[in-house]
């Protein structure tokens, strides 16, 4: 079966031995420009493909159909080929509501802050917004499409619980990245950052050290995804027969950042 992960750039992916450690099938990068996109999704020369940024919301037009999860949140980061059409799902909402849960934080009737305005920033408001939260803002250099700027969120939005990063600031090579300084947001109550490599950015290290709440609490990356709802679920068309143990996907996950 042939399956793998799309997007630009990807050096920084650990999807490859993700994958290797929860199911049996071949996975490999597609490292694709945005001229390159288009041919490789008309081809469909794949069983099944994870998206990443910067393609979940570009991929929509390629796509036969759509879950109604994906369709709801207008992004998609699992596409499976069944008899040569192309379905789309949205498996990140289930994972970042199951880490909310896991970390404590309760966003009912509170201000959240998304930094980001791609993809996985629908998710997180759409996560943000079925839970209850009173406001949810997204954040981005811009202030475009009804965000407000990084500036403008530290002046006026100090009493924000809740901050999501869905942008790549910190991730591999540039980890010494931190999209904001969390001094300006004395009510924080927990930060969750999708960035897992390094699997504790600057952003979760400052969170960590002033007793916030934040992601990851501990080494395990494979809490994004729940069990019942991994990609490799739906590439597989079954559920996994049993649970694997995670320790094969920290070990993988090797530039860690441990201090606090």
């Amino acid at each position: 079966m042939n399956c793998g992960l799309i997007g630009h750039p990807l050096k920084h992916s650990y999807s490859c031995q993700i994958h290797r450690a929860l199911a049996s099938y071949d996975y490999r990068l597609w490292d694709l420009t945005p001229e390159e996109l288009a041919p490789f999704l008309e081809r469909r020369e794949f069983a099944g493909i994870n998206v990443t940024i910067p393609y979940k919301q570009q991929v929509i037009p390629y796509l036969d159909g759509l879950s109604h999860r994906a369709r709801a949140i207008g992004a998609v980061n699992t596409i499976v080929n069944r008899d040569g059409r192309l379905l789309g799902y949205n498996t990140d909402f289930a994972g970042m509501a199951a880490l909310l849960r896991r970390l404590g934080i309760e966003l009912s009737g509170k201000k959240v802050l998304v930094l980001g305005t791609g993809g996985t920033s629908r998710t997180a408001c759409a996560v943000a917004a079925e839970a209850g939260a009173a406001q949810v803002l997204r954040v981005s250099r811009s202030g475009r499409e009804g965000a407000v700027t990084y500036e403008q969120a530290a002046e006026r939005h100090g009493d924000a619980a809740c901050i999501i990063n869905t942008t790549p600031c910190g991730m591999y090579p540039a980890v010494e990245d931190c999209p904001l300084e969390l001094d300006a947001f004395p009510g924080l109550r927990g930060v969750v950052d999708a960035v897992y490599n390094p699997l504790r950015t600057d952003l979760v290290l400052s969170a960590r050290r002033r007793g916030i709440a934040a992601y990851p609490p501990r080494a395990d990356c494979i809490c994004w995804r729940p069990r019942r709802l991994t990609p490799a679920h739906y590439f597989r068309g079954r559920r996994p027969r049993r649970r694997r143990s995670t320790w094969p996907i920290r070990r993988c996950c090797g530039r860690w950042r441990t201090s606090c």
